[in-house]
């Protein structure tokens, strides 16, 4: 067989499969129709008929499928081929295209580092009169009562930062997922367990292009979660799962390069960064309340964004300081001088974060703008260990994911430059948002009021 993926708005592959006898040059030519409307935050039913237009550069085996399946990401076209500007691929296509033609650089290169959870088990209902969830995990920390496990080597809450076995008890899992990985031609550098109680795991990918590390991204998931399944598990890339624990984020590095150069590093500077590469942080921090509609766009997220679990609320950039929203990693290495923004998590469409947080550098070069004169730092102290008018002083992200639209929406003309977004897709991804997520959880009673309130 083989698979054809395309994603969708929101940031969840959909796929085709076709029989290998169905596919010919016309296949790669003239694309696959389907129907958009059933895609999220695609086109209406009056105007239905799309096409996926494979690229052949992603293709691999799936380890996964039940027969021998060829899988390979697509584009999403117009019927003629015509790009299809709300498709996320192409948006991080043009993206890389406007990277080229602003004369700046013609090369990024993208490292995130996805956190996610490894679970047994997960039960949850939303009712008219009901709901509830619950997570089972034999090293969660409150399975050490009666019923739980009794081997006596669970996580203990933000204890969880890369123990060995039998505490580390999801290291076989992790390592099936690393060998799935390369057998689909993903590069891994290094997996270990990470700080929360329960399973909460990390594998760090290799650096690469923008277009290829989001379709890297997106493999990544897929291959996570069907191999936490093969062992009777399942995992999630939910931002916050657990109550009083540390959540998952998914943390950026990226620099830029030019003609082989790299352009981010110069020695005897602050922490070795340029002053392109110092714009580029201003870019990315000043448009980072709007930024955060994209790289945290759940309601989930905001329940992650909140001082004390590790979590880089703070609008500020240092050297190697893990509470700034960027921290620029200590190296003297100039092919290796990168930053890494810290505030995204694993729940973001890839294409359209990094296409995003791109676009935000690129206006702070373009603009001149210097962190410093912002506000933004350096700060190298311990931001939790700052007196209360030195903690006043410093600009924080968004409260919620209503907060982060607003933001999106009045600050947006930098995402529009050489047409990577549209009004209309922006207009698009604000509405989906509002009406799917937003309201349905701001109309919907917490289980927690009733704790709260049910004796008022």
């Amino acid at each position: 067989m083989v698979d054809l993926r395309i994603i969708d708005l929101p940031g969840t592959w959909q796929h085709f499969t076709i029989p290998v006898s169905e596919v010919d040059e016309a296949f790669f030519e003239a694309g696959v129709p389907f129907d958009g409307s059933s895609l999220r935050g695609f086109r209406g039913i009056e105007h239905s008929d799309m096409v996926i237009l494979p690229d052949p550069a992603t293709a691999v085996v799936d380890p996964f499928a039940p027969v021998p399946t060829l899988a390979l990401v697509g584009f999403t076209r117009e019927p003629g081929l015509t790009p299809y500007l709300r498709d996320p691929r192409t948006i991080a296509a043009r993206a890389e295209a406007y990277l080229q033609a602003s004369g700046i650089a013609d090369t990024s290169f993208w490292g995130p580092e996805l956190e996610f959870f490894i679970f047994d088990g997960v039960q949850f209902s939303v009712e008219q009169h009901a709901a509830h969830y619950a997570i089972r995990s034999a090293e969660g920390f409150w399975a050490t009562g009666a019923g739980g496990a009794e081997h006596g080597y669970q996580v203990r809450p933000k204890t969880g930062y890369a123990p060995v076995p039998p505490t580390d008890a999801t290291l076989a899992v992790r390592t099936d997922i690393v060998r799935a990985l390369q057998a689909q031609g993903v590069r891994v550098e290094m997996h270990h367990h990470e700080v929360a109680t329960a399973g909460q795991q990390e594998i760090d990918l290799r650096f690469n292009t923008l277009v290829r590390q989001a379709d890297t991204v997106m493999l990544y998931k897929y291959t996570v979660k069907n191999t936490a399944l093969r062992h009777g598990k399942t995992a999630t890339f939910m931002p916050k799962p657990l109550f009083g624990d540390n959540g998952s984020g998914m943390h950026v590095h990226q620099s830029l390069w030019k003609g082989g150069q790299p352009l981010f590093y110069q020695a005897g500077a602050y922490a070795g960064l340029s002053d392109l590469g110092l714009a580029y942080i201003a870019g990315i921090l000043a448009h980072a309340p709007a930024l955060l509609a994209f790289t945290n766009p759940t309601t989930n997220s905001y329940k992650r964004l909140v001082p004390g679990y590790e979590a880089p609320v703070n609008l500020v950039f240092s050297q190697g300081n893990r509470s700034a929203a960027i921290r620029i990693p200590v190296t003297d290495r100039p092919a290796a001088k990168r930053i890494e923004f810290r505030t995204p998590d694993p729940s973001c469409n890839p294409y359209l974060a990094f296409a995003a947080i791109l676009l935000a550098g690129l206006d702070g070069i373009r603009r001149g703008l210097d962190p410093r004169a912002l506000g933004f730092g350096p700060l190298d102290k311990n931001i939790y260990h700052l007196s209360d008018a030195e903690r006043a002083a410093i600009q924080s992200v968004p409260g919620s994911l209503e907060e982060a639209l607003r933001a999106l929406e009045a600050d947006h003309d930098f995402l529009l430059a050489g047409d990577v977004f549209t009004e209309d897709v922006l207009q698009a991804w604000v509405d989906y948002k509002r009406t799917t997520e937003v309201d349905p959880v701001r109309l919907r009673p917490h289980p927690m009021e009733f704790a709260l309130y049910f004796d008022v």
